[in-house]
């Protein structure tokens, strides 16, 4: 069957989309692949229609469970066989996952990056042949990207253990700096990277200055004298969110929340109900929309600044898929930009936790590991040294990639058993040496009330086994119905590879390449503000940021129909008061975690820190005292202060 008649079959449609038969062309011929559409031109059947020509699985890198499900739903209409691994399923659904699995039924298996961490999840893959790996938001395994997450960094790696036999890389959102990135680590040849246009003709771009007070009810008459069809309200914070909606509500106006500070059935009831209304808006955070299969979106509202370009395009890109007519209209007010700083800011942490985090991990001296290996809990690791779990991680990356850390495999530290049958009953299902073994292992475990809690590492040492035989052990008897299992306390094996002459040095320089992001995304943040008051075409503008050259106006922003000097609404000057700066300086002497200059700083903006969190120092009268001031300008007043 010719790709054309496939194409018809199995999806319905009579021709492909600009790119898409290049993409799957490079990938049937044994090549791995990168393809650089914009938003809603897809790519996701780019990976799809090769599973049915491919044998084996096609796995599926997806970093959004909304995403994976709507995609899946799809995929089972057509007939295809498709699933997901996630943490809301239970253990019958993960279970039943991996039966189909090794059945064969399945074609698509879709599971976040974060999946990989997952030791048993790695276990079941071990055996699979994987023709096609597939990455969507490939940009997030670059630096230079807006969206650098650690755990896309070792994607290629997987790829490799994997044996996975070809890889396509997915993306809305390349600079030709991120298409480098992202095909040098997954070694796709250049003339296999395809990017196709980022312009459409049918999206209106619309810039409105607005101040903080005259957003909702401008918000309002735009819902309310818009042409009919569904539409989607960005906000950057969950409380906004649900504010946003409950007003928009008591308006009249059919509008529900989505952020992901709901419980995850409520989301997906949310997102099932925007899919099948005809007049229905969400207010949403940006998890909203990415994978959401719906062409008649006919508006897209931004009631808060976004934090990128990248993120801008994005979101607009789901407005109007069906070709027709769509508005997407941006409120910009300068006052959104203190939060938006902040949420950049709280990701950097200070030079004393790196230079911490740095020592524990790296000195050879410490007594809970020996001189080449360790074990890291990486919320504990993080807590200790006052940043985000993501921080640490990507400080371990970072070590990772300068050659001073070789990472193992993640791997749990604890599991507990329920049987479903007597001892008895499930030692007769098995030969007498595999009683042995299961009697030994059985002889670790610990019985409270319900559940028995087993000592892994001890139950493989007693057994003369490697702790691998001990889960998959487990797994089978959880898989045979004789136990119920539950995995938890995830830790992460590493290997020292090298010594480290220079402590202070090493520190230093991940510290500058933290602060270096950080400028990096401040910068992201300036570009929106330069779209909104720069000259000339707003849309050609944006096009240069992709680079794709327009080489004219569109004719349908906000600047090519008439308007000029445009200046973002609300006001950002606001002063540090003398006095409340004096409280503040007498409490942080009596507080050693606030010395640092930008611990002392986040505690004064209000962006809250492990160790502020837990010293309960996020609960005190001054905490967010200088939240409407830049934080810049409270940093600079905490380092000229000399207190550190």
């Amino acid at each position: 069957m010719s790709l054309l008649d496939l194409l018809q079959q199995q999806f319905g449609f009579s021709s492909f989309r600009p790119g898409q038969e290049a993409v799957i062309g490079h990938l049937l011929a044994g090549k791995s692949a990168a393809a650089v559409f914009p938003t809603g031109s897809g790519k996701s059947l780019c990976y799809q229609l090769p599973a049915l020509q491919l044998p084996g699985i096609t796995l599926v890198v997806s970093p959004l469970i909304a995403l994976m499900k709507d995609q899946i739903d799809a995929l089972a209409r057509r007939g295809i066989g498709a699933a997901r691994i996630d943490s809301t399923l239970g253990l019958e659904d993960y279970r039943g996952v991996f039966d189909r699995l090794r059945s064969g039924e399945l074609r698509l298996l879709f599971a976040a990056p974060e999946r990989f961490n997952n030791e048993r999840f790695r276990e079941a893959l071990a055996g699979q042949r994987i023709s096609l790996m597939a990455v969507d938001e490939a940009h997030c395994i670059s630096e230079w990207g807006h969206n650098f997450r650690p755990d896309y960094l070792k994607l290629a790696q997987y790829a490799r253990q994997f044996k996975a036999e070809r890889v396509l890389a997915l993306t809305a959102t390349a600079t030709e700096a991120v298409l480098g990135d992202i095909c040098r680590v997954f070694e796709i040849e250049p003339g296999c990277a395809v990017r196709t246009g980022f312009y459409r003709p049918n999206l209106e771009l619309v810039t409105t200055p607005v101040a903080v007070r005259e957003r909702d009810g401008l918000l309002l008459s735009r819902l309310q004298d818009q042409p009919p069809g569904p539409a989607i309200v960005y906000v950057t914070l969950q409380r906004t969110a649900d504010e946003v909606a409950a007003r928009l509500s008591s308006s009249g106006i059919t509008a529900r929340a989505y952020h992901a500070g709901m419980k995850s059935e409520e989301r997906a009831a949310v997102q099932d109900w925007f899919l099948a209304g005809t007049q229905s808006v969400v207010v949403a955070t940006i998890a909203f929309g990415m994978g959401i299969d719906k062409a008649d979106i006919r508006a897209v509202y931004h009631y808060n600044l976004p934090k990128s370009l990248e993120n801008y395009s994005q979101e607009i890109g789901r407005a109007g898929r069906d070709g027709q007519p769509a508005r997407c209209e941006l409120f910009a007010c300068r006052d959104d930009l203190n939060v938006l700083e902040n949420f950049v800011r709280g990701d950097t942490p200070d030079h004393e936790s790196v230079a911490g985090l740095v020592a524990e991990v790296l000195d050879r001296r410490g007594s809970t590991h020996d001189d080449q290996h360790l074990e890291l809990n990486l919320y504990d690791l993080s807590h200790r040294h006052d940043m985000k779990e993501i921080v640490a991680r990507t400080l371990l990356t970072y070590l990772e990639l300068d050659g001073y850390l070789l990472a193992g495999t993640p791997f749990y530290s604890e599991y507990k058993f329920a049987p479903k049958v007597s001892s008895a009953e499930m030692l007769q299902r098995f030969d007498a040496a595999r009683q042995e073994f299961l009697r030994t292992v059985f002889k670790h475990a610990t019985k409270r009330q319900k559940w028995f809690t087993l000592d892994l590492d001890a139950a493989a040492r007693a057994s003369d086994s490697p702790r691998e035989r001990v889960v998959r052990a487990l797994d089978y008897l959880a898989d045979m119905d004789l136990l119920e299992l539950e995995a938890s306390g995830v830790r992460h094996r590493y290997q020292r590879l090298k010594p480290v002459e220079d402590h202070a040095g090493l520190a230093a320089r991940l510290h500058q390449r933290m602060l270096d992001r950080e400028r990096a995304d401040l910068e992201r943040l300036a570009q929106v503000l330069d779209l909104v008051e720069g000259t000339g075409c707003q849309v050609a503008r944006l096009c240069a940021h992709f680079d794709e050259q327009l080489n004219r106006d569109c004719g349908h922003c906000t600047w090519c129909q008439g308007s000029r000097n445009l200046r973002a609404g609300g006001e950002r000057t606001a002063a540090i008061d003398p006095q409340v700066w004096a409280r503040a300086v007498a409490f942080r002497s009596q507080e050693a975690k606030l010395r640092p200059a930008r611990s002392f700083a986040r505690f004064l903006c209000g962006i809250a820190s492990p160790q502020l969190s837990r010293a309960k120092l996020s609960s005190k009268e001054l905490f967010g005292v200088f939240a409407h001031v830049p934080f810049g300008d409270v940093l600079a007043r905490a380092e000229e202060s000399g207190e550190d």
